[in-house]
C-alpha cells in the first residue's frame, strides 16, 4: 500500500476499513474527559462493553441457582469450558480437543513442564530466547533446580548478533542443532514481549524435532495478536494469557494447548487433580488418576466461571470479525503504517529520534511498534501519556506502541505521530 502522512489518507483508510464496527464494542478509558488512543493492547486489552452484562449473568446465576448452577440453567458450570474450546481452537490454529481454558499463564507453563521436560543424563538442556519475559526465565529456572540441575549448564541462551536487536532464524536453528541429543526442551515465546518480533514458529519446531527434544511455546503476545498453526507445526504444548490482544480482563484466565500426538502417551507425567480426572467418572470419587480425553485431562482445579465468562465474551467478538483470518490483514496494514508515520516523524525532525527496533517485515511482527528514542525518551513516554495517547514504557529505553484491529484506527496512528513530532520539538530536539 502506498501510504501518505495525512490526517484526511488516515480518515480515508478508516473510512474504507470493514472492520472499523468493531471499534464501538469496547469502552476507551479517558484522562480528564478526553478518551485516550489506546495503544496498550499487548499489556491490556481494553473491556468489551459486554462484560459487564455476562458478568451480571453469571452473578444472576449464583444468586438464583446457587450449587445447582453447576448442572442447571442454561449455561452449566460444570461444562461451560466447553463452550469456550471451540472459540479459542481457530485463535492458536488447534482443534478443540488439542486446547484448554484454565488456570493463569505461567502456572500452565509450569505444568506442561511437568510433562513435556523430563532431563536425563545426557539430555537435559533447555534452549531459548535471551531477553525472554521474566517469568519465563524464573519458571524455566526453577524447573531445571527442581531436577537437580545447574541452570548455567542447562539452559542455553540464543542472542541476537552484536548491533542487533532481533534474533534470525538461522541463529535459533544453529543453536538447536550444536546442542543436539543434549537438548531435552525448546521452549521460546511466540512473539518476543521487547522488541515485538514474531519468531519462526514452525522452522523452531521442525529443528527442535530433528535433535529429539519437545518444544513448545508461551503465546502471551501472540495469541490473538498473529495467525498460529500449533497443530499444523506439530507444536508440542503451548500456553499463553488471555488478557492482553484477547480482552478477557487483567489476571484473566489461561489457555492451554497439547498436540493431540500426546493424547496416548502415558508416560508423560502430570500434577493432576479432580477436575482432570474423566468426566464422566468424576463423581465416583474413586482413587486412581484417570485422565480426561484431550487437554482437559491438564485440568488441575475446578472451572473459573467468572473469568471464563469474560473471555468467552471477548471470543465470541473475534468469531463475529472472523477470528485471525478476518483480522490479520488490518493488522499488518495498521502497524506498517505506524512504522511509516514514525520514520515520517524522524524525516520531519531531520534525523533519527526514534529508531523502530520491531522487524519492518509483516511476517515477522504482531501488532507491535517497539520504538527507542535517540534522546529524552522517557521524557517523550510520559508526554504522550500526559496528552492522551497510552502505550507502556520498557525500561531501559524502548516504548511500546501496538495498534490493536479490533478498536485502533488509522486516525489513532496518524495522531500518536503527530503528537511525537509534536512533542519531540517542544522539548528542543
Amino acid at each position: 500500500m502506498n501510504f501518505e502522512y495525512s490526517l484526511a489518507f488516515a480518515k480515508d483508510q478508516d473510512l474504507a476499513d470493514p472492520l472499523s464496527g468493531f471499534r464501538k464494542d469496547f469502552l476507551f478509558p479517558n484522562q480528564n474527559g478526553v478518551p485516550f488512543i489506546y495503544l496498550c493492547g499487548n499489556s491490556l486489552g481494553l473491556q468489551p462493553k459486554v462484560a459487564r452484562e455476562v458478568l451480571e449473568q453469571q452473578m444472576s446465576n449464583w444468586e438464583n441457582l446457587a450449587v445447582e448452577g453447576w448442572f442447571e440453567g442454561e449455561s452449566p458450570w460444570m461444562f461451560y469450558h466447553k463452550e469456550l474450546k471451540s472459540l479459542m481452537a481457530p485463535i492458536v490454529g488447534a482443534s478443540p480437543m488439542e486446547v484448554c481454558p484454565m488456570n493463569t499463564l505461567t502456572l500452565n507453563l509450569h505444568l506442561l513442564m511437568v510433562s513435556f521436560y523430563k532431563p536425563q543424563p545426557g539430555r537435559f538442556k533447555i534452549i531459548m530466547e535471551a531477553g525472554a519475559f521474566p517469568s519465563d526465565q524464573y519458571a524455566i529456572e526453577s524447573q531445571v533446580r527442581f531436577h537437580g540441575y545447574d541452570p548455567t549448564d542447562a539452559i542455553i541462551e540464543v542472542s541476537p548478533r552484536a548491533g542487533e536487536y532481533t534474533l534470525r532464524t538461522e541463529d535459533i536453528v544453529a543453536k538447536i542443532a550444536e546442542a543436539g541429543a543434549e537438548t531435552a526442551l525448546v521452549l521460546f515465546a511466540g512473539i518476543n514481549y521487547f522488541t515485538g518480533q514474531w519468531f519462526d514458529m514452525e522452522a523452531i519446531t521442525k529443528a527442535g524435532h530433528t535433535v529429539g527434544a519437545m518444544v513448545g511455546f508461551d503465546l502471551a503476545h501472540a495469541a490473538g495478536n498473529v495467525p498460529l498453526s500449533l497443530h499444523d507445526w506439530g507444536v508440542d504444548f503451548a500456553c499463553w494469557c488471555s488478557y492482553k490482544y484477547q480482552n478477557s480482563g487483567p489476571g484473566g484466565i489461561s489457555g492451554i494447548f497439547v498436540h493431540e500426538k500426546h493424547f496416548g502417551d502415558k508416560t508423560l507425567n502430570r500434577f493432576a487433580g479432580w477436575w482432570g480426572y474423566q468426566e464422566d467418572q468424576r463423581f465416583k470419587m474413586e482413587k486412581g488418576f484417570v485422565p480426561e480425553a484431550g487437554a482437559d485431562g491438564w485440568q488441575v482445579s475446578c472451572t473459573q466461571v467468572m473469568p471464563m465468562a469474560l473471555y468467552h465474551a471477548s471470543l465470541k467478538i473475534f468469531q463475529k470479525a472472523g477470528f485471525m483470518e478476518g483480522l490479520r490483514a488490518k493488522s499488518e496494514s495498521l502497524t506498517e503504517y505506524l512504522i511509516f508515520a514514525v520514520n515520517q516523524v524522524n524525516i520531519e525532525l531531520g534525523f533519527v529520534q526514534f529508531n523502530i527496533i520491531t522487524p519492518t517485515e509483516a511476517i515477522d511482527r504482531g501488532a507491535q511498534v517497539s520504538i527507542i528514542a535517540k534522546e529524552k525518551g522517557k521524557e517523550i513516554f510520559q508526554q504522550l501519556v500526559a496528552n492522551n495517547v497510552l502505550g507502556d514504557w520498557r525500561e531501559p529505553n524502548v516504548i511500546r506502541l501496538s495498534p490493536v484491529p479490533l478498536y485502533n484506527s488509522f486516525e489513532d496512528v496518524f495522531r500518536t505521530a503527530e503528537l511525537m513530532l509534536k512533542i519531540s520539538k517542544e522539548i528542543g530536539l
